[in-house]
């Protein structure tokens, strides 16, 4: 269990050590089945309905502080608000197709799970949750992967990366917002940190 008294930093750096686990558990993933995204895709990060909680944010919201860039992009969200895309989405970019990530690195856990991760059914039986494209791809990768697990191949499960958050702090991964929703209100709780907290704490 992580300590609910952790700074700010060491909750960034918890957020981070879950994501480096589950890239690791995805590559691996991948290795074992084949599967990817297709080349310039990015029509999930179009989907109108992402949601996602405070606390997978807070490692770019701390980011966006230490860059002197925060208010700047708090403004842009609250200025957006009535946008469903994802802010940091960007269209038409020259040789990526249908978009990218323009902060990929510090992207939220829904957006890190998507594609190569499952669900479990009823019984407990891992079911992969994956987007329409790479269901239907010619290659037959999606197949491939779903009787890999069938087989009992590894792969990632949703919820055990969202109780490994909880268990960091609670409060702050209880709760699902639309995606930019869950972007500004991860920037105003670092503001309120810096501005409020003591130094030494």
């Amino acid at each position: 269990m992580v300590s609910s008294n952790m700074t700010l930093a060491e909750k960034v750096k918890a957020v981070e050590s879950v994501f480096e686990d589950l890239d690791r558990d995805i590559a691996t993933f991948q290795g074992n089945t084949g599967i990817g995204c297709i080349r310039g895709c990015g029509a999930c990060c179009t989907k109108p309905d992402i949601e996602a909680t405070i606390l997978e944010f807070l490692p770019l919201a701390y980011q966006l502080h230490l860059q002197g860039r925060e208010n700047e992009i708090f403004d842009r969200l609250a200025s957006e608000q009535d946008s469903t895309i994802c802010l940091f989405f960007a269209t038409k970019i020259p040789g990526h197709g249908a978009g990218m990530c323009t902060i990929y690195e510090h992207r939220g856990l829904i957006c890190r799970l998507f594609g190569f991760s499952a669900t479990t059914d009823k019984y407990g039986k891992p079911v992969l949750a994956t987007c329409k494209y790479i269901k239907g791809h010619e290659n037959g990768m999606y197949q491939h992967a779903v009787d890999a697990i069938d087989k009992g191949a590894f792969v990632p499960v949703m919820n055990n990366y969202y109780m490994r958050l909880l268990a960091i702090d609670m409060s702050l991964g209880n709760q699902f917002y639309p995606i930019n929703k869950a972007i500004q209100l991860a920037i105003e709780k670092v503001g309120m940190y810096f501005a409020y907290e003591s130094p030494a704490s």
